[in-house]
């Protein structure tokens, strides 16, 4: 019983966190790319049906799309290590200590107040956003790759960051749009980020889905099995008193048949005597 508690509590603790946020996952997109962090972290944009970025997530809501995707949200200092191996985008996403940030390189008018580095925002928890996210995996993978990396490679990592940090403001430049902090009663907007689709969503929600079926066939076998197992009880626990209510009818009709045995019995003697006793008397 304990197990078949411990599978319906899990099942109930594993269904919010992948249906709770209700959001297409076609409508997801992350950047730099899927697969593609830099250290470890990504970020994750909602795209409206105009196919623009919206910022969609509360600061609850950001924490459980990273679980959901089967990572974690990021912290400042992941971030900050990001920004300092390339990451610069241009819309602000929540982050561990729950306030939004902009990692930028570069100075642009109209991302993060053109201001470079770690820019953040101290909004109401309510305030929705994009997010952060880090793989720990892949934040691992890309240390190792760095340190076992020749001085060429690491020139040609430079080349390459430095080529992605200029095709990235080349794109800025081109969707570029209104000043990046609004009011903090109305939805803020920015450039649109070159996003790619979050192929990996799908495949870490169904391996999530897969995992909730799992446990439930679990649970459901385990329950089955616990109805047989009582039933079979009580079928013993029946056939137990059929038995021993069919043993005490044997023995009353045992003792009652005995019992008629020894009044027949009596009764003949007494006839027999009654017999005598008139032969006597004639006589």
């Amino acid at each position: 019983m304990n197990m078949l508690w411990l599978c319906i509590t899990s099942v109930l603790s594993i269904t919010p966190v992948i249906s709770g946020l209700n959001i297409d996952t076609s409508h997801i997109k992350v950047f730099p790319a899927a697969n593609q962090s830099i250290a470890g972290v990504f970020q994750v944009s909602y795209l409206n049906d105009l196919n623009q970025p919206q910022y969609t997530f509360n600061a609850s809501d950001a924490r459980r799309l990273c679980l959901a995707l089967r990572v974690n949200i990021a912290s400042k200092a992941q971030v900050q290590e990001a920004l300092t191996r390339g990451l610069e985008t241009c819309r602000f996403g929540w982050i561990d200590e729950h306030f939004a940030v902009i990692p930028r390189r570069n100075a642009l008018f109209n991302c993060g107040q053109n201001k470079t580095g770690l820019v953040t925002w101290r909004a109401s928890v309510t305030q929705k956003f994009d997010v952060f996210c880090f793989n720990e995996s892949d934040a691992a993978t890309q240390l190792k790759d760095t340190t076992t990396d020749s001085p060429l490679h690491s020139r040609n990592y430079s080349g390459q960051s430095q080529s992605h940090s200029k095709a990235a403001n080349s794109s800025q430049d081109m969707h570029s749009s209104t000043t990046l902090l609004p009011s903090s009663t109305s939805t803020p907007e920015t450039i649109d980020n070159e996003v790619e689709p979050a192929r990996f969503v799908s495949s870490a929600q169904g391996s999530a889905g897969a995992t909730a079926i799992l446990i439930t066939s679990v649970c459901a076998v385990l329950l089955i099995t616990v109805i047989i197992l009582a039933y079979i009880k009580l079928r013993r626990r029946f056939l137990s008193s059929d038995m021993k209510q069919q043993q005490e009818n044997i023995q009353t009709e045992e003792w009652t048949c005995v019992k008629n045995i020894k009044e027949t019995n009596i009764a003949a003697q007494e006839d027999e005597r009654i017999e005598v006793g008139d032969e006597a008397e004639a006589t």
